[in-house]
C-alpha cells in the first residue's frame, strides 16, 4: 500500500532545497576558482532534483516553483540567505547540510513516503556536507583573514539556525534527537578548525523562525522576483 504523501512537509522540504539550490547557482560566473564554479553548481543541481521529486509530490512543479507568491513558501529562512561572501556561503552549507544529512538519514531508515528520496537524498548530502566541512576547516584555521569572516560568517547565520528544528507536520523523524545531534557534529567541526559555536539565541523572534509560516526576510523577494522573472513574463510558453 502506498503510504500517503502529506502536501505540507513536501513543500517545507521542497521549497529549502529549492531555494538554497537558486542561491548556490548565484555564483555561476562568481566562484573564487573554477573548481568551485563546478562544485556548487553540482550541489544546486542535485538540490534543484530534490525540489523537483518533493514539489511535484504536492502539485504541478513548475507552478509551485514560479506561481506561488512571497506568502505561500515555506522554505526556512536560513536558505534564502544572500550569499554574501564565500565564507558566508560556506557557513550556510555547513549549518544546512549537517542537519539535512542527518534529517534524510533518519528518513530513509523509515517506511514513510519520503523514504524512497531520502535514500538517494542521503548519498548527495554526504557530499553536500563533506564539501561545507572542508571549507570550514580551510576558511577556520587558514589565515586571520579568512579565520576572521568564517568566524563572522557563523556569527551573523546562527539566528537562524534554531528553524531547521521545530517540527514539520507529516515529516515523523525525532526532531529533540536531530537537534542533539546536529550540535554535536557541529562543534566537533568547528573545534577541529578552532573556534567555538557562536552565542546568542537560535530561534524566538519571528524575523528568524517563521519561514515555516510563510513569513521571510526582506532578501527573499528580491530573489523570489528574479528567479520567477522568465516564468511570470512568458506564461504558458513550451521552451
Amino acid at each position: 500500500m502506498t503510504a500517503t504523501v502529506p502536501t505540507a512537509a513536501a513543500l517545507a522540504l521542497g521549497d529549502d532545497a529549492l531555494i538554497l539550490s537558486h542561491r548556490l547557482g548565484e555564483w555561476a560566473g562568481h566562484a573564487p576558482v573554477l573548481e568551485e564554479e563546478v562544485a556548487l553548481a553540482n550541489i544546486a543541481l542535485d538540490l534543484l532534483g530534490q525540489a523537483r521529486l518533493l514539489l511535484s509530490m504536492a502539485g504541478d512543479e513548475d507552478e509551485l516553483a514560479f506561481l506561488r507568491e512571497e506568502r505561500a513558501f515555506r522554505n526556512l529562512q536560513l536558505v534564502e540567505q544572500p550569499n554574501g561572501d564565500f565564507a558566508h556561503t560556506i557557513a550556510r552549507q555547513l549549518y544546512f547540510s549537517l542537519h539535512q544529512h542527518r534529517l534524510w538519514t533518519e528518513l530513509a531508515a523509515g517506511d514513510g513516503p519520503f523514504a524512497p528520496l531520502a535514500a538517494k537524498a542521503v548519498k548527495e548530502t554526504d557530499y553536500h556536507r563533506d564539501h561545507a566541512v572542508q571549507w570550514t576547516l580551510r576558511l577556520g584555521d587558514g589565515t586571520e583573514e579568512s579565520t576572521r569572516r568564517m568566524r563572522a560568517a557563523l556569527d551573523a547565520l546562527w539566528k537562524f539556525t534554531g528553524e531547521m528544528f521545530q517540527p514539520v507536520e507529516g515529516v515523523d523523524v525525532d526532531w529533540a534527537g536531530l537537534e542533539k545531534t546536529w550540535l554535536a557534529d557541529l562543534t566537533g567541526v568547528l573545534e577541529r578548525a578552532g573556534m567555538e559555536l557562536p552565542q546568542g539565541p537560535r530561534t524566538g523572534a519571528w524575523a528568524a523562525g517563521a519561514g515555516r509560516q510563510g513569513l521571510h526576510t526582506e532578501p527573499f523577494g528580491r530573489m523570489l522576483a528574479e528567479m520567477q522573472h522568465l516564468h511570470r513574463s512568458h506564461p504558458g510558453a513550451s521552451w
